[in-house]
Parts: structure tokens; C-alpha cells; sequence
């Protein structure tokens, strides 16, 4: 068991778009595109691939936990605080 922190986030994912990409906070859910075809898990995988890179995490610290066939996902993230996330994903 680790200490470091867990934290669930809401994820608005737009599946089949032409890139990956972060579009940024959609109210309180993280949007993202990714390429990927919503079939057999593909969109799940690039959307924890496309949030641990944004995050300089390894991907094992991005995991879909619910929604896994909804556009609307819960995502977990380990070691990072919501403050961390939201410094990460906006740091301008």
C-alpha cells in the first residue's frame, strides 16, 4: 500500500477525433480527444495514455475505474493532489 495520494476525476472523452489532446476543464471533468475507436478499450487506454503524459506520470498511475463504455468516465490518479492536476493540465 502506498501513501501517496488518490484522486478521482470526472473525464468527458471525445473518441475518433483526428489527434489526442487535452482540451482543458469542462465545469469539474477533465475533456479529452484521442483517436481512438471507442472499441475494445482502445479509447480507455489512450485517454490513460494521453492524462499520464500530460501529467508526467508513468502510465501505470492513470487508471479508467467507471464509464468504461460511456463517454463519461471516472479516472483514477495516484501520487497527484486535484491542485497538482489542475497546475499540470492549466499552467498558464
Amino acid at each position: 500500500m502506498t501513501s501517496d495520494p488518490t484522486l478521482r476525476v470526472a473525464v468527458k472523452v471525445v473518441p475518433g477525433a483526428t489527434r489526442d489532446e487535452i482540451v482543458g476543464w469542462l465545469g469539474d471533468a477533465i475533456k479529452i480527444r484521442v483517436s481512438a475507436a471507442p472499441e475494445r478499450g482502445r479509447a480507455n487506454a489512450a485517454v490513460e495514455r494521453v492524462l499520464a503524459q500530460a501529467l508526467d506520470l508513468p502510465s501505470r498511475s492513470v487508471r479508467v475505474v467507471a464509464g468504461r463504455t460511456s463517454a463519461r468516465k471516472s479516472v483514477e490518479i495516484f501520487g497527484l493532489s486535484l491542485e497538482q492536476v489542475r497546475t499540470r493540465l492549466d499552467p498558464g
